[in-house]
């Protein structure tokens, strides 16, 4: 991000929001009649000359005698010296806005950017799959994503799927004509604001999260026959699970009908975890015919609810070993027994749901000084393990070194270990196919995007100006980027069809975007 004086930001209001764009219905400006048009100024100061006087003065001059033939030589153009500013790079942390500055996006480094308000603030949202394909790369973009809503009151919540379409490139790629018209993206299109469709259920009480039912990559979408399961955690205590399946079919196809008995009420309500309210819930990768949901509440209990012949069924045992609310839920990529847990007990535990007792079979005692508000296991490389707290620091664990319970107390050291956040980290995950790149957010307003593989190079230490940045604060090598703008960030996911694409939630809406660095 680069600070600018508000001066200096022309397209900025005095409450730091962009100017309303002009409607593309409106009324062009006429076009001046030759004789109403100004006289332009010559930027060269030279008086005009016509064709005639020119040959007239080439005729009259007399070379010398000794004089080569050679063309003119016009004098170096010099630099003005009222040269544009460059604009400085906001760090997070090492530079403080003035009054009268603002933050303004550097577009050059992004590939694409959207910011989207909506009704009332979404602070959970999951990315849905569509039939669009994978490993898509044309512009615009379209992206579905399903949220849960914080109204003001609790009839006024909805479950809400939302359909993001025009989604444009930030600026043009250079590659020539035919990619351009392979994009389909023209150069009057890249300043057009981003379509935000949606379709939703009412919803009792605030949502604290929300998770869609996985489905493994390169195939369809259900058909809308078949139900594709979406759970909100309520803060009412009750866990649901609706189809949102038609919803979808209404979005892309005009004129859709569904039953609405089928969408307005739950297809399962989880009543195990009586009133306490939670947050930590996550799906396992399996079959569609073999769901199996995790949720955990602040009561420190985790329930498991399986798919059966005639809808779904929960344990009614619990498993119990944390000691303060559970935090989050993370399957195993690779085991599908097997999952961890993360809470503000400080701890991590990875649990086997076929050990008998319900308890925890290994675990990081303390994995942070404070609260462990999130997790994220590694597709790729299974053994990996991600977490965030309240601290703001990131941490990432190999579980082959994570001890089984009964065996000597020797706690593992993070393989990584970064505290750039200035704020309790509020969501983190790998990229889908990337196994050393991950993203986050925090409650210092930051999205950061992280690469495991980068290392220091010994000559930019030397030659790299440190100078500005304290060297407690100093930039990360592993930090490739920093996303600002929004407020109270929440949560933050990548889209698994669009490599690359992350979209966050805050309480000012949804951002979607796409850098140049991963």
């Amino acid at each position: 991000m680069a600070k600018r004086t508000a001066t200096e930001t022309l397209s900025i209001s005095k409450d730091g929001r962009p100017f309303p764009k002009a409607q593309h219905g409106g009324a062009k400006r006429e076009s001046l009649p030759a004789e109403d048009m100004g006289e332009f100024e010559d930027a060269w100061e030279d008086e005009l000359e016509s064709d005639e006087d020119v040959v007239d003065k080439a005729e009259d001059a007399e070379p010398a005698e000794d004089a080569m033939d050679v063309d003119e030589v016009l004098p170096a153009i010099e630099e003005s010296e009222e040269q544009h500013e460059q604009s400085d790079v906001y760090i997070p942390g090492v530079h403080t806005l003035e009054e009268g500055e603002v933050l303004e996006a550097d577009d050059s480094v992004y590939i694409m950017r959207h910011s989207m308000n909506v009704n009332w603030p979404c602070l959970s949202f999951d990315v849905l799959r569509d039939d669009l394909g994978d490993e898509r790369q044309r512009y615009p973009a379209t992206a579905f994503i399903v949220a849960g809503t914080q109204a003001d009151v609790a009839k006024n919540n909805e479950l809400v799927v939302y359909k993001m379409t025009s989604l444009h490139r930030t600026q043009k790629d250079g590659a020539g004509s035919d990619s351009e018209s392979d994009d389909g993206d023209d150069d009057e299109n890249l300043d057009e604001d981003a379509i935000l469709e949606y379709r939703s259920i009412p919803h009792l009480g605030g949502i604290n999260r929300t998770r869609a039912q996985p489905l493994p990559a390169a195939t369809p979408l259900p058909p809308v026959t078949q139900p594709y399961h979406v759970a909100t955690w309520a803060e009412t205590g009750k866990v649901h699970i609706w189809d949102v399946r038609p919803l979808i079919e209404s979005l892309n196809v005009p004129g859709f009908s569904y039953d609405k008995s089928r969408i307005h009420d739950p297809v399962f309500t989880i009543d195990s975890h009586g009133q306490a309210e939670g947050f930590a819930m996550d799906w396992a990768a399996s079959s569609p015919t073999s769901l199996r949901l995790l949720t955990g509440d602040i009561h420190s209990k985790i329930y498991l609810t399986t798919s059966i012949p005639s809808g779904f069924k929960s344990l009614a045992q619990p498993f119990l070993s944390h000691t303060s609310s559970i935090e989050d839920l993370q399957w195993s990529p690779s085991e599908p027994t097997v999952f961890a847990s993360c809470s503000a007990d400080h701890t991590v535990q990875i649990w086997d749901v076929r050990s008998k007792g319900r308890k925890s079979v290994a675990g990081i005692d303390p994995a942070h000084e404070s609260d462990v508000n999130v997790i994220s296991w590694n597709r790729t490389t299974h053994y990996l393990l991600l977490s965030g707290g309240d601290d703001g620091a990131i941490k990432v664990w190999d579980l082959r070194n994570v001890k089984k319970r009964g065996t000597p107390d020797t706690n593992p050291s993070p393989v990584a270990f970064f505290d750039w956040h200035k704020g309790p980290i509020t969501s983190i995950e790998w990229h889908p196919t990337d196994d050393s790149t991950f993203a986050a957010s925090g409650a210092d307003d930051q999205v950061t995007i992280w690469d495991l593989g980068v290392e220091q190079d010994d000559e930019d230490i030397g030659g790299q100006d440190n100078t500005r940045v304290p060297r407690d604060r100093a930039v990360p090598p592993q930090l490739l980027f920093v996303h600002q703008g929004q407020k109270d960030i929440k949560e933050v996911h990548w889209h698994s069809q669009i490599p690359g694409a992350v979209i966050s939630t805050a309480l000012d809406g949804f951002n979607i975007f796409k850098t140049i660095s991963v």
